[in-house]
């Protein structure tokens, strides 16, 4: 097997590896331009986007700078997402976004690792897990997620947590580790912010 094919499958590789650099700096390359463009130039940052991510749903918008190591073509997004400035997916294999996800700023989606044992990170080695998001997630400004975490549908992950292990769905979670705080309940639907009323 070789190491781009290692890539996916959660094995140890080299990603300095000649046939992962070529294919990777194409994507890179796509990346840069996205990241050029103009405050007016809406739909032409979607276009790029469906020909950047593996796959990518209606309405989804990224707020650039975005930065991503294959630039988006190991994320995999549903409809309606919306990511504001920072957004860093290491997408060095999948990433799966569910409809209707919002990241704050400054939010991280890891699914690279490396070694503890010192000897094999020394010569680069490096493994993959990927990551799974689910529908109507809220992750908040400076959200870290590492390699191999599924945060479930409709939970919310404070500002500046760390989720080092999976997060059930409808819950809000907190912290560094990221643990779960309370499940999503009645007062959330009467209150929007601390004490203030929804009057929708």
């Amino acid at each position: 097997m070789s190491d781009f094919d290692k890539m996916h499958s959660g094995e140890l590789y080299l990603p300095e590896d000649k046939e992962i650099l070529i294919k990777q700096r194409k994507c890179l390359e796509k990346l840069y331009d996205f990241n050029a463009t103009r405050p007016s130039e809406m739909e032409k940052r979607s276009e790029m986007l469906k020909g950047m991510f593996a796959e990518i749903g209606k309405d989804c918008y990224i707020e650039p700078p975005f930065h991503a190591n294959w630039g988006g073509a190991h994320v995999h997004f549903g409809n309606n997402i919306y990511a504001n400035f920072n957004l860093t997916m290491v997408d060095d294999t999948h990433i799966y976004v569910g409809d209707n996800t919002m990241f704050g700023p400054n939010v991280t989606i890891a699914t690279a690792g490396h070694p503890i044992y010192p000897p094999l990170r020394e010569k680069a080695y490096q493994y993959n897990a990927s990551v799974k998001i689910g529908k109507n997630c809220w992750l908040g400004a400076g959200v870290i997620v590492v390699p191999g975490v599924t945060i479930g549908d409709n939970s919310v992950i404070g500002a500046g947590s760390v989720v080092t292990k999976d997060i059930p769905e409808n819950v809000v979670a907190v912290g560094n580790p990221c643990r779960v705080l309370r499940e999503i309940n009645e007062h959330d639907k009467e209150y929007y912010f601390k004490d203030r009323k929804i009057s929708l």
